[in-house]
């Protein structure tokens, strides 16, 4: 028998809130403001670059290096502002800065969102740690209720749904 059933343990979330995207806040527009500056900065840089006919000695190829490199900056920027936490019933699916990765409820033990960690971090059955970069410190109260919000998520959803480990602080 299932620990939803009769009344036992807590009830699965069916709220649409509860199931809404975990993204940052401050860091994604502070991203996406950052990459549009690099864009604009390195573009005016490897436009204005004097070339030998002006009587510099900045060649076509150095411009497009610096576009090139302001490209690279801005999307770094752009992937740093996409990271996020997708939950649905079944698990969670963390895209962090360089990786994606589809947890199932059932492995998550352990959320965590304390001491000097800048995100929450998960710990899962099999003893790894996972970063939730998409909940964050820096988001302040918004970061500590979403990380309330997982929790809660783990609890209904996670691999003893009467009591996992939460430590949230």
């Amino acid at each position: 028998m299932s620990p939803h059933a009769g009344g036992r343990g807590p009830t699965p979330p069916d709220d649409v809130a509860a199931f809404a995207p975990f993204r940052p806040r401050r860091g994604r527009f502070v991203a996406y403001g950052f990459a549009a500056a690099t864009l604009v900065v390195f573009g005016v840089i490897a436009v204005v670059l004097p070339g030998p006919e002006q009587g510099g000695t900045w060649r076509a190829g150095d411009k497009v290096f610096f576009a090139a490199v302001g490209v690279a900056i801005a999307a770094l920027l752009w992937r740093f502002a996409s990271i996020r936490a997708l939950p649905t019933r079944e698990s969670l699916t963390v895209r962090n800065l360089f990786t994606t990765r589809v947890i199932p409820w059932r492995s998550v033990v352990d959320v965590r969102f304390g001491g000097g960690d800048p995100w929450v971090t998960i710990e899962l059955d099999d003893t790894d740690t996972v970063a939730v970069m998409a909940i964050q410190k820096a988001d302040a109260e918004v970061g500590r209720s979403e990380a309330s919000r997982l929790a809660a998520l783990v609890q209904a959803l996670g691999p003893s749904a009467t009591s996992p480990d939460v430590t949230l602080s």
